[in-house]
């Protein structure tokens, strides 16, 4: 499978087994004392039914007396492991998992495996720092773009931090390394230990090509960085945001880069362009040009500039073979570099990318440890001439390029969903009751489109053989317990961030029990609640119901006052006013406009 792992989705579970929603009757991933795990799924219609788990692999499930299709795989080290079951040749998240894996295009669940050790990713008793969700505007990208922050538990404006940019890798989204990678985790436990000096981590989104329209870039990943969108973006716009915004040290020898797999190559490239800007490099599983001026041809100045430069591969990933040549040319031009590799690890994965992140985490910032492992540092490994190489037939078997889904057109949406063996396939959407028939083509693509609907957004699903399915082209996840749906963002829609002629975005701020909107400005407060419901998220009001930008577009046009959105999760309908619970209506649009009615009744 394509790199993978897991978080606790936002108010992350300690379970050893993927959790059920309330009309649940089984659990679909039991890890049994003996360390092996059983996996289980309910669908009586379907024919053929497999699980493929990265530390397993495929493995064909076989169908119950009690109905249920089953499998128990082999033992596996306690960790986090991304899964999915194949359905008839449908790849499918787990219907019974809230947690998932982050994505622009493949859809995985996530196990969360325990045993008697502590893992570095654990959720602890430590103080624990708050995670933002922030929007910003780009001039390189000439709209807005997104970024995860996580700021240390005792942050304080009163005092500086520095500030790491760690950039996740080709098709995940800005908020793999908080959902997968854990990284505030991490960083929580070893601050609780002495382990790690206090830090701002920013997560940017790594590929806003994605983000651009048809004209201006095709949304395929992004291969190669120096003056492109993301570059550009990163240092002239993204940068000066977090330090008008936080407070931050603001020199070379307060900020670090790096990133796993794609954002490893743009870590060390950004960095390497811009080292009166870097002192710490990371990379993980990566590796990056070995042509940049003034870098490799001058060995001195560039050790003098750099407190580290780390690198870190595991020998069975796909892109060792790239990753050692990088080292050993570093070797060759005296560039002095920590190198780390791995053997057990299941190569190019999230599980090596928060070992590295876990490593790295402990010498940022810290020049004098950085010097001891710099000085201790060893060569690269000796050429064999069997190392895996990357190449462009290699992308293009591990990424290939998706049909478009959902597609806008004037004012209309197509979506699209791949199954050639599929019977029936239909659109299930929020905002009709009755299912809408798609049409399949001589490539085995069924396709739908919907009039007049640019203007809306809502969530949908398709409907394959009886099984929900959410769209694999869509990297827009409805947040929900259960079974994910996909979100289609009106192109047209006035809460699409991507239309939006917002001037300045407030915050969305989460913890282990609730999410917070703020937006900072002078006058008077006034907290509005939001309650969800019964298979819904902490994210749910922001992700489906655009809560915070409904707040920024009104005090933007001028309300006399600042709103702070407060949701909680809770089983029972909020009491406290002003607020509204999500239960109360059938869909987000109509959610959406009654905050907003209920915010215009304030004043």
């Amino acid at each position: 499978m394509k790199n993978a792992i897991l978080i606790a989705l936002l108010c992350a579970s300690s379970s050893l087994m993927a959790q059920t929603s309330s009309s649940s009757t089984y659990k679909s991933a039991i890890r049994n004392n003996d360390g092996t795990v059983t996996f289980q799924y309910r669908n009586d219609k379907a024919r053929d039914v497999q699980v493929d788990v990265q530390f397993a692999g495929r493995n064909r499930m076989t169908k119950t007396k009690d109905g249920l299709w089953s499998v128990t795989v082999k033992k596996a080290a306690v960790d986090i492991y991304p899964y999915q079951f194949i359905v008839d040749g449908v790849s499918i998240m787990d219907p019974m998992n809230e947690q998932y894996f982050p994505n622009e295009g493949f859809k995985c669940s996530l196990l969360d495996l325990h045993g008697d050790e502590s893992l570095i990713h654990d959720i602890k008793n430590v103080p624990h720092g708050r995670v933002e969700y922030v929007h910003y505007n780009s001039k390189s990208l000439g709209g807005v773009n997104n970024a995860v922050v996580y700021l240390p538990p005792k942050y304080s404006p009163k005092k500086k931090y520095p500030v790491f940019y760690l950039i996740s890798g080709t098709t995940d989204t800005e908020e793999v390394y908080y959902k997968v990678g854990r990284v505030n985790y991490i960083l929580d436990n070893l601050l609780a230990e002495g382990k790690a000096k206090e830090m701002i981590v920013v997560l940017p989104y790594g590929n806003p090509y994605k983000l651009l329209s048809t004209e201006k870039g095709n949304g395929m990943p992004a291969t190669e960085f120096g003056n492109d969108v993301f570059s550009n973006d990163l240092v002239n716009d993204l940068m000066p945001f977090i330090e008008r915004t936080y407070s931050t040290i603001n020199d070379r020898d307060h900020r670090a880069i790096g990133g796993f797999s794609r954002g490893g190559n743009q870590g060390l490239s950004n960095g390497l362009h811009n080292l009166d800007k870097f002192s710490y490099l990371c990379s993980y599983s990566s590796f990056t040009s070995t042509n940049i001026p003034n870098v490799y041809d001058n060995a001195k100045d560039t050790n003098a500039k750099l407190h580290l430069f780390w690198l870190g591969v595991g020998t069975d990933d796909f892109l060792y073979g790239n990753a050692r040549d990088y080292m050993e040319f570093l070797d060759k031009h005296g560039i002095r570099a920590v190198k780390e590799f791995t053997h057990d690890k299941f190569g190019h994965t999230w599980m090596n990318a928060r070992y590295f992140l876990d490593k790295t985490l402990r010498l940022l910032f810290n020049p004098e440890a950085c010097e001891v492992a710099m000085s201790n540092a060893k060569p690269a490994h000796a050429r064999t001439g069997k190392e895996q190489q990357f190449t462009p037939g290699v992308m293009a078997r591990l990424f290939p390029r998706q049909i478009v889904s959902p597609e806008y057109k004037d004012n209309d949406v197509t979506f699209r969903f791949k199954a050639g063996d599929a019977k029936n396939v239909s659109l299930v959407y929020e905002l009709s009751k009755t299912p809408v028939t798609m049409e399949k083509d001589s490539d085995g693509v069924w396709e739908v489109t919907l009039k007049n609907m640019a203007k809306r957004t809502f969530t949908y699903a398709f409907d394959v053989d009886g099984m929900t399915v959410a769209d694999p082209c869509n990297m827009y996840l409805s947040p929900d317990r259960g079974a994910k749906r996909s979100i289609a963002y009106g192109s047209k829609n006035e809460y699409n961030i991507q239309n939006s002629r917002i001037d300045r975005f407030g915050r969305v701020s989460y913890d282990q029990n609730t999410a917070t909107y703020y937006r900072e400005g002078k006058g008077k407060q006034k907290v509005v609640y939001l309650g969800i419901g019964e298979d819904e998220s902490l994210e749910s009001w922001f992700k489906n119901g655009c809560a915070n930008i409904v707040v920024d577009k009104m005090s933007e046009e001028g309300l006399p006052f600042n709103v702070v959105l407060k949701v909680v999760r809770t089983d029972k309908p909020l009491k406290k006013k002003p607020c509204i619970n999500a239960s109360d209506y059938g869909t987000w649009e109509e959610r959406t406009k009654a905050l907003e009615k209920l915010i215009y009744d304030l004043q």
